[in-house]
């Protein structure tokens, strides 16, 4: 994997100090302007700054998300979110975890390029970590980006309830401050008046054709929250949809985002967009710079989605959270650097092609999802060598779109021609449209073993949706 990020600004030279100078204040963000969205980090216990070891349980956590109740969540140490591990490209991680929940379950480290047997697949990278056991997943951090690590048994329902928690692994030779950051976990959850867990199995075939999305939208695990900013000050937002269904395409009127990266760092060339769309899964990240009279409000608004029958129809616009503006005068930002990175397309010429099909049918009056037709329960494993190059090419029948996932492996998006999709990316998760056809090349490193793929709404997934590739020496 071709790696190499270029930063220049205009007329400067770039050092720490190149925007502004030893007199002059640089303008920032008010105190404690992020308080509100702050994320519990995972305490590191070795003092070996190229270690990042930490302790992480599962455990049922009795949690007050909607006021004046208390909702009984499956939680990692106890939070919604769970904790927020930070490493550096290089570094290695050790996660001691405890399973303190009344079922079986694993922690899948999504986007990470783990050893197979670090990968959390019950039943092929390693055995459920039971009630009462421990499992200590050991791996470096290979790439720089933001990912997220959630359970791999039921997926859906202990998604569902709460179990997911994020990942960066910082880049030290980045170069300059592109702006102040945020680490923005979104994700819903289904809640009753009470403050109850709603059946997950509520809808039905219907509820799992659609994809069941909870009615409550959390933001690092809070209920529309509002951070404070200085108009003009540019942030930068690390994005990571960890819904088990829903869609999150985000929009603030009048503002654009800047998305220079996604599920595996930076992008060649950053894109500008007026709404930014992650399926489940997904990461972004993307730089925003807040605009609007001093004392003024902005809304960051969840936009109703297309992704198949029924999903938009007659559903509002909701908040997902809210930027409150200082009553200063607009900060001037620091001028932008030219952001690129130096990705080498994968050579297809020869690459063996896999054509899949996304399938659904019914056996005993119950949905069942497949890929060609099979249930992941009756699939056999796709075969691949390690070195080989792949290009898939996955077909959609169904009348919802589907996030696929490949654990373990980026890809690089093609378009019809077998071109690589510009600008080039590395990707891990992307969406097939309805009656649409999506297509990437893949080639696999020397890290053998059995990888899963599956479609990311994860109801989708249990239902059968789902696969195995048995990676060879």
């Amino acid at each position: 994997m071709s790696f190499k990020l270029v930063l220049f600004a205009a007329g400067l030279t770039l050092a720490p100090f190149a925007l502004g100078c030893a007199d002059e204040a640089l303008p920032s963000q008010p105190a404690g302007w992020d308080s509100a969205v702050t994320l519990r980090e995972a305490v590191d216990k070795n003092p070996d700054p190229a270690i990042v070891e930490v302790d992480l349980s599962a455990r049922p956590s009795d949690l007050e998300i909607l006021p004046g109740t208390t909702t009984p969540a499956w939680t990692y140490d106890g939070g919604l979110p769970g904790p927020f591990i930070r490493a550096k490209l290089g570094d290695r991680v050790i996660v001691h975890f405890k399973n303190e929940l009344p079922s079986p379950t694993t922690v899948h480290w999504h986007g990470i390029r783990v050893p197979a047997n670090m990968d959390g697949t019950p039943g092929h990278s390693q055995p459920d970590t039971l009630p009462g056991e421990s499992f200590t997943y050991d791996f470096v951090a290979s790439d720089p980006g933001l990912y997220w690590y959630h359970p791999h048994v039921d997926s859906a329902v202990q998604v569902g309830n709460g179990l997911y928690g994020p990942l960066l692994v910082d880049d030290p030779g980045e170069g300059e401050k592109l702006g102040d950051e945020l680490v923005l976990v979104l994700s819903d959850m289904a809640i009753a008046e009470d403050g109850s867990l709603e059946d997950p199995k509520t809808g039905g075939n219907f509820g799992t054709l659609f994809g069941r999305e909870g009615n409550v939208l959390l933001v690092n695990g809070r209920v529309d929250p509002t951070i404070e900013a200085r108009a003009g000050l540019r942030q930068r937002w690390r994005i990571v949809n960890a819904a088990k269904s829903r869609y999150y395409y985000l929009a603030i009127a009048g503002h654009e985002f800047t998305r220079i990266g996604g599920d595996g760092g930076w992008m060649e060339h950053p894109v500008e967009t007026d709404k930014l769309l992650l399926t489940p899964g997904e990461r972004a990240d993307v730089l925003v710079e807040p605009r609007g009279a001093p004392g003024s409000t902005l809304s960051v608004r969840w936009v109703p989605y297309d992704r198949g029958y029924g999903t938009t129809f007659n559903r509002p616009e909701e908040e997902v959270f809210r930027i409150h503006l200082t009553n200063e005068p607009a900060a001037e930002a620091a001028p932008l650097p030219t952001i690129a990175r130096s990705i080498e397309a994968l050579d297809t010429a020869g690459a063996k092609p896999v054509k899949l099909t996304l399938t659904q049918s019914e056996l005993n009056g119950e949905v069942v999802m497949g890929i060609n037709g099979v249930p992941s329960w009756e699939a056999n494993p796709l075969m691949a060598a390690v070195g080989e190059t792949e290009v898939w090419t996955i077909d959609n029948t169904m009348e919802f779109d589907h996030p696929f996932h490949l654990h373990g492996f980026f890809f690089q998006p093609l378009d019809e021609s077998g071109a690589p999709i510009r600008p080039i990316e590395w990707k891990d998760t992307l969406n097939v449209a309805v009656d649409g056809t999506s297509r990437f090349a893949v080639k696999y490193d020397n890290r053998p073993g059995m990888w899963m793929f599956h479609c990311h709404i994860l109801d989708h997934a249990d239902a059968g949706m789902m696969g195995m590739v048995q990676l060879q020496q």
